[in-house]
């Protein structure tokens, strides 16, 4: 199925009962602003924090950031999170420990019933499918076709490794998330996340260099733990100058090839065939859906 899916290159976490936390989340640059009743919340404050959402969604997207809220599993915190979380100001919601296509159709059944309930358009809270345990990845492929709200999928390291009872590291994830792309793109949903992890925030170059490495697998974009993890993430998820040269290089030239008959041709030696065009072509594409996210930013921001 085409689905449309947004710009998310950056996907700040913010505790959603955490005052000076959502006080300035709008002021941070990232796409995506992920409300957390999850992990950031003790069990003690989930039930008043899941009451927050919806005023806190309308405050954190005053900088035109998207909204999703990251629920909670079992089952029984996950339905009183949905039925607190689907409004206008959320645009979607982070299935925690997302379990089988089952689950989400389950889910989504709830939040379709929600959305016409409150006269919100049928669709709008869109899903992120969290892949957090080895059973749940032994069904990768069926997850992201689950439902056409699911517009992203990632691997929530921390969990996915303890159940592997490994360590969260860049080598030992590698092969899962590598996975973890491949069914996200067959399913024509975004895969979000880094190569290495999130949580080492104490060398800046070293983890601009992560992402960096992170894009080049075939990365969309990832969730943020610190602010300053959000402008090397939308600056590393973004094709830089050289990058659209090169393409609109390509594509020109490429016209220039068809029109003579040819179907390659040559750029500096190399030889440009039809996989390295449709590259160019979707990098381009990419950059005015950016482009075009960054202009909502700033009319937000006035």
């Amino acid at each position: 199925m085409k689905r449309e899916l947004p710009v998310w290159r950056s996907l700040m976490y913010v505790p959603v009962n955490v005052e000076r936390f959502v006080d300035r989340a709008h002021t941070r640059g990232a796409d995506v602003i992920q409300l957390d009743l999850e992990d950031a919340v003790p069990a003690a404050e989930k039930e008043k924090a899941r009451t927050l959402v919806a005023r806190n969604a309308s405050r954190v997207r005053r900088g035109g950031a998207d909204v999703v809220v990251r629920i909670n599993r079992p089952l029984s915190l996950a339905v009183r999170d949905i039925e607190y979380s689907v409004c206008e100001d959320v645009d979607g919601l982070a299935i925690s420990k997302t379990d089988s296509a089952s689950h989400l159709r389950l889910l989504d059944e709830l939040v379709t019933e929600l959305e016409a309930r409150r006269g919100i358009a049928a669709g709008h809270t869109k899903f992120l499918a969290m892949i957090e345990t080895c059973d749940a990845f032994s069904r990768i492929d069926e997850i992201p076709r689950a439902s056409p709200r699911v517009v992203a999928t990632n691997i929530g390291g921390e969990d996915f490794a303890l159940d592997m009872n490994a360590q969260p590291e860049g080598e030992v994830l590698l092969h899962p998330k590598q996975r973890m792309i491949i069914a996200a793109r067959s399913a024509g949903v975004m895969p979000l996340g880094f190569i290495g992890t999130v949580a080492d925030f104490s060398d800046w170059d070293a983890f601009r260099k992560m992402v960096r490495r992170s894009r080049m697998f075939g990365f969309d974009g990832a969730g943020c733990i610190h602010p300053g993890q959000v402008k090397i993430v939308n600056e590393e998820y973004t094709p830089d100058e050289a990058e659209l040269a090169y393409a609109r290089k390509v594509i020109q030239m490429d016209r220039e090839a068809q029109a003579a008959g040819r179907g390659s041709f040559q750029i500096d030696g190399k030889m440009i065939d039809i996989p390295v065009v449709v590259r160019a072509a979707k990098l381009l594409g990419r950059h005015e859906a950016i482009k075009a996210r960054e202009a909502k930013t700033l009319a937000a921001m006035g």
